[in-house]
């Protein structure tokens, strides 16, 4: 057995058109699997997936706002009608519109942010995990955040958004392990992207996070790709409902 070939396999990457996504949905396509690129925005799919089938892969682009079901329901349809089946669901794509304290956010926000980062991850699951189930197996792999494991004064309801993606992971792995399907989180710390670009361009904020990290560097979005791979492939076939923290050590150092 070839514990990382994913030969064979049907993976639908959300918001792979960039950072984080963009490299697992590559390297997902590197070994071996059919991949779905999605995104919000058509064009930058278009892009991304010229690019994957420039290098040989097998690929087809269906963009989707992950907050609207209707398109979700069209990225599932797409895939399948296509391809028939659906092995991976990586569910990557979120939103982070508000720098602030939770007692001064509106309404508005809130809804927002849990329709597209909680709301939506559901949806995908409920309308792929059947189809996997049948077929007697299948790995969902949520990006979640280091974000999710500590408070924070600023970011507080994405916070709270990514720990909710970490326990929809554990009550998946509960409900369809039974079926082969396995679900698991991983959360990053301040990984190179520009999703993030805030948090690292300031020198001075930079130079904060790096004294925390013990490897004394940013991650790369390739560092959280080689966890999916694993996640996906037989290599991780006994890991489910578990979240995986690649920050360099970050959440490990000492207080003094």
């Amino acid at each position: 057995m070839k514990l990382f070939d994913l030969a064979g396999k049907v993976a639908i990457v959300t918001g792979s058109t960039r950072g984080i996504g963009r490299a697992i949905v590559q390297h997902l396509a590197l070994s071996g699997a059919s991949v779905v690129v999605s995104s919000r925005k058509p064009d930058a799919c278009e892009r991304t997936l010229a690019e994957l089938k420039a290098e040989g892969h097998d690929a087809i682009a269906v963009p989707c706002n992950v907050g609207y079901k209707d398109q979700c329901e069209q990225l599932v349809r797409g895939t399948l009608d296509t391809w028939g089946r659906i092995d991976v669901l990586v569910l990557n794509a979120a939103i982070n519109p508000y720098f602030g304290s939770m007692q001064d956010m509106g309404d508005e926000v809130f809804d927002k942010m849990i329709s597209t980062n909680l709301k939506a991850q559901l949806w995908l699951c409920k309308l792929v995990c059947p189809g996997m189930a049948e077929r007697g197996e299948g790995s969902i792999i949520i990006i979640s955040s280091i974000a999710a494991l500590r408070g924070n004064s600023m970011q507080g309801m994405y916070g709270l958004c990514k720990a909710a993606d970490i326990q929809l992971a554990r009550n998946l792995a509960l409900e369809w392990g039974a079926h082969g399907i396995r679900a698991n989180a991983i959360s990053p710390g301040l990984v190179r992207t520009d999703f993030a670009k805030v948090l690292y361009e300031d020198p001075e904020r930079l130079q904060r996070r790096l004294e925390a990290v013990a490897l004394k560097r940013l991650g790369e979005p390739d560092d959280i790709a080689g966890i999916a791979v694993c996640l996906a492939s037989a290599a991780g076939r006994f890991i489910t409902g578990q979240n995986i923290v690649a920050d360099g050590g970050e959440t490990i150092r000492e207080n003094i």
